[in-house]
Order: structure tokens, then C-alpha cells, then sequence
């Protein structure tokens, strides 16, 4: 059982790399990729409301500094805060996005990748023989989310569209699959013939 998405340039080159990180005798069962496009996620309850609080404040103060002919430096300062801010009520959406077209998952008959990276590639690999507790949550979109282990503070991380490279403190995960059901029941079953071999 393969599900995958229709061909495009980046998923050829996806799928080339995926090619060339498979031992010869390891037998690709599915790859997939994450949702694509711009993505809400639980933490942005949390850090919209507090990027736009940063954003406001910084933006008050250098226009503050800026009109009592404060030192450069203090307007150099603020500014610094200005982009932050500006990053995580607008940047980090669009860095995301860029990651998540850039990310493939797959599961073989022997374990679970991830390749993934903004500027160098990396690829995250667990057996399916160690593999534990594996979350499924499912979106009301018909896109799921399989989380590999426990996320150390319950989902609610900067990772995914907070600050670049962020993701890796989490557990690993396959973010916005289509079928998440079914691919939780074939890494089972796969799981399942790795422990008898």
C-alpha cells in the first residue's frame, strides 16, 4: 500500500534523495509528504497573541526613540526587536511553509525517515523495532499527524512554525498526512515482521 501524491519537480527530487538513503535490499512501503501551504497549529494560540503583543511594544518603542532623536544605538536596539517580532507574527508562517515543501516521510520495512531541512538536508531514522507509543491525531481536513514517541511538553512547542530548526527538540512526527489511519496500520504491521525476523 503507497500513498502518494501527484509527480511535481521538488517530489522527483524528494523521491531521489529517499532513493539514495535506502540500503540496497530495503523495501520502500509508503512516502508521503506533509501538508502544504500555510498551516495553524495549537501553539499558535499561544504565540499569536504574544508575537503581536512583542511586535506592538517593540514598534511603540522605536517609533518612541525615534522621535525623541535617541541615540542611534537605542534605535538599532529596538529595531533588533522590530524583526524578531515581525518574524513570528509573519516570517515564521512563510519559513515553514518552505520547510514543509521541502520535508518527505517514508517507512520501509526496516524503519521510519524523515528528511527534512531549510539549508542542509537532514534525515531522522528510527528502527521499527524501537519504535513505542505512537500518537495519531486526526484534523477535521482529513489531514493527520503521527507522533513517534511522547513531544516533551505535550505538542505545545515553538517547533514547526516557531523559530528555524526548532522542530528537532520535538518528537519525531509525520505532520499533515492524507490517510493518517492507514499509515499507522502499515508501520504496525511492518513493526509487527520486524519483531518476528
Amino acid at each position: 500500500m503507497a500513498v502518494r501524491t501527484s509527480p511535481s519537480p521538488s517530489i522527483a527530487i524528494a523521491d531521489d534523495e529517499l532513493g539514495r538513503r535506502l540500503d540496497p535490499d530495503e523495501r520502500l512501503l509508503w512516502s508521503g509528504r506533509p501538508a502544504q501551504g500555510l498551516l495553524l497549529r495549537p501553539s499558535d494560540l499561544f504565540i499569536i497573541p504574544f508575537s503581536l503583543l512583542w511586535c506592538g511594544f517593540a514598534i511603540f518603542w522605536e517609533t518612541s526613540v525615534a522621535r525623541m532623536n535617541a541615540p542611534g544605538f537605542f534605535l538599532l536596539w529596538g529595531g533588533m526587536f522590530v524583526a524578531i517580532g515581525l518574524y513570528f507574527v509573519v516570517g515564521r508562517f512563510f519559513v515553514d511553509a518552505f520547510q514543509r515543501a521541502r520535508t518527505t516521510y517514508a517507512v520501509t520495512d526496516r524503519r521510519v525517515l524523515i528528511l527534512s531541512g531549510l539549508w542542509a538536508r537532514s534525515a531522522r531514522t528510527l528502527a521499527l523495532e524501537g519504535l513505542g507509543e505512537i500518537d495519531l491525531r486526526e484534523r477535521r481536513d482529513g489531514s493527520a499527524t503521527l507522533t513517534f514517541g511522547r513531544d516533551p511538553v505535550g505538542g505545545w512547542t515553538w517547533g514547526g512554525n516557531g523559530w528555524p530548526g526548532s522542530r528537532r527538540t520535538a518528537a519525531p512526527a509525520f505532520e499533515g498526512i492524507a490517510d493518517g489511519a492507514a499509515v499507522l496500520r502499515l508501520i504496525q504491521d511492518a513493526r509487527r515482521k520486524a519483531l518476528k525476523d
